[in-house]
C-alpha cells in the first residue's frame, strides 16, 4: 500500500471515482488521509526497538541519537541489561531526549534496548501501515474527508441540495464514530497482546 492506492480506497468508500467530476482534489484526500493517520497511530502506533549505549555510572541515557525517535509517541520500556532471564526491564522517566533510569540500576557502557512507539508513515513509496489496518485508516480518511466539507460547502448539486452541510455532517460524523470504535478494539487488544507477552517479566 502506498499513497497512491490509499487516495484511491478512500475514493471508492466515498463513491468519488468519476475522474471527470471529483468532489474532492487529491490534496483534499491526502490531508484527510495525514489526520487519519495520526489517530490511527494514537491507538496502533508503529512499535519500535532501538540499541542505546549506557554512560558508566550514569542514570541518564541520550536518545537524541536514535534515528526516528522525533516522531515518537511514547517510550514503553527500558531492558537493561540486555538478553537476561528472566529479561530485566527498568522503571524510568522521560523528558526531552534524555531517558532517566529509576532506582538502583546505572550504566555500565554497555548497550540497553529502548522499545518506543512513533508515528506511521505512508508516503508515495512506502506505508508502515499493517494490511489488516489499511481498511479502517481509509475508513477514518472518507470521515475526515465529509467533515471537511462542511466548513466551506453547502452548494452541492444532486447531493443534499440547501442541507448539504447538514448531510455531510450527519455522513461525516457517523464514518468517524465507526473510525474511533474500529481504533478503540484494535487498541484494546494490542494492550492485551503487550500485558501478556511481558507477563512475569521484571516490570513496574
Amino acid at each position: 500500500m502506498d499513497l497512491s492506492s490509499m487516495v484511491t480506497l478512500v475514493r471508492r468508500d466515498l463513491k468519488d471515482e468519476d475522474n471527470a467530476n471529483y468532489r474532492w482534489q487529491d490534496n483534499e484526500i491526502e490531508r484527510a488521509i495525514q489526520r487519519a493517520l495520526a489517530e490511527l497511530s494514537r491507538y496502533c502506533p508503529r512499535e519500535m526497538k532501538s540499541t542505546v549505549a549506557t554512560t558508566a555510572s550514569s542514570r541518564e541515557i541520550d536518545i537524541s541519537g536514535v534515528s526516528g525517535i522525533s516522531d515518537r509517541i511514547s517510550i514503553d520500556r527500558v531492558e537493561f541489561p540486555v538478553d537476561s532471564t528472566p529479561r530485566s526491564f527498568q522503571r524510568f522517566s522521560v523528558y526531552g531526549d534524555t531517558l532517566t533510569l529509576i532506582g538502583d540500576a546505572r550504566g555500565d557502557g554497555e548497550n540497553c534496548y529502548v522499545y518506543w512507539s512513533c508515528l506511521h508513515t505512508l508516503d508515495v513509496d512506502t506505508s508502515t501501515v499493517p494490511t489488516y489496518l489499511e481498511d479502517v485508516l481509509a475508513q477514518g480518511a472518507a470521515a475526515y474527508a465529509v467533515l471537511s466539507q462542511t466548513q466551506y460547502r453547502t452548494d452541492t448539486a444532486g447531493f443534499g441540495g440547501e442541507q448539504a452541510d447538514r448531510d455531510y455532517q450527519s455522513w461525516g460524523t457517523a464514518i468517524l464514530k465507526e473510525f474511533t470504535r474500529q481504533l478503540k478494539r484494535f487498541g484494546r487488544s494490542r494492550k492485551l497482546k503487550v500485558g501478556q507477552l511481558y507477563q512475569g517479566d521484571n516490570t513496574e
